[in-house]
C-alpha cells in the first residue's frame, strides 16, 4: 500500500503535495514524513527488546527524530527511498517474529517520557494499526486533489498477491 501511495503522489505537483489540506499534519507530504517518523521510533523501541532481533539492527544506526511532526525530508523521492529501507526492515522483522516474542514483556517510554511494560504484540499491534490510519488521511488527501488511489481493500489486496 505505501508503494501504491506514493506512485499516486507522482501525479501531483510539489504545490498539491505541501499543500496544507487540514490533516493532523497539514499535507500529503507531512502525512509521509510523520508515517516514517513514527516508523523509525518504533522500531528503535523494538529493536531494545530482549529478543535482540537481526532484523532490527540497521534501525540503531538512523537518527532518532526528534519529534513526531519532524520533517525528515519534503522531496518526494527521498521520502520514498525512506520508505522502502523500512518497509524492508519491517517485513524482515515481522519474518523474525515467534508467538513467544510476542507474549514476552518489554519496557520503553514514549517521546514524553511516560515509561510503559508491555507485551510485545499490544505495541506491535499499535505500531501497524497507525499505518494503517495514516495510510487511510492519505487516500482522502488525495481524493481531495482528484487522485483515485484504487481499492484499498486489505483482503483484496492480499487476494491479487496470490500469496497462497
Amino acid at each position: 500500500m505505501n508503494q501504491k501511495l506514493f506512485q499516486c503522489a507522482t501525479q501531483l505537483n510539489a504545490d498539491e503535495i505541501t499543500k496544507d489540506l487540514g490533516a493532523f499534519f497539514g499535507s500529503i507530504i507531512g502525512t509521509f514524513n510523520h508515517m516514517i517518523v513514527a516508523d523509525i521510533i518504533w522500531l528503535r523501541r523494538f529493536a531494545k527488546h530482549p529478543a535482540n532481533f537481526d532484523s532490527l539492527q540497521a534501525i540503531l544506526g538512523m537518527e532518532q527524530p526528534p519529534s513526531l511532526d519532524k520533517i525528515l525530508s519534503p522531496n518526494l523521492n527521498e521520502l520514498k527511498t525512506k520508505r522502502e529501507k523500512l518497509d524492508e526492515i519491517i517485513l524482515a522483522f515481522s519474518e523474525e517474529l515467534t508467538e513467544d516474542n510476542l507474549n514476552t514483556h518489554f519496557d520503553y517510554q514514549n517521546m514524553k517520557g511516560d515509561k510503559f511494560h508491555d507485551r510485545l504484540g499490544y505495541p506491535l499491534q499499535h505500531f501497524f494499526n497507525h499505518q494503517t490510519h495514516h495510510r487511510g488521511q492519505i487516500t482522502t488527501l488525495f481524493n481531495q486533489l482528484g487522485v483515485d488511489v484504487g481499492v484499498t481493500d486489505l483482503l483484496v489486496t492480499l487476494r491479487s498477491l496470490n500469496l497462497d
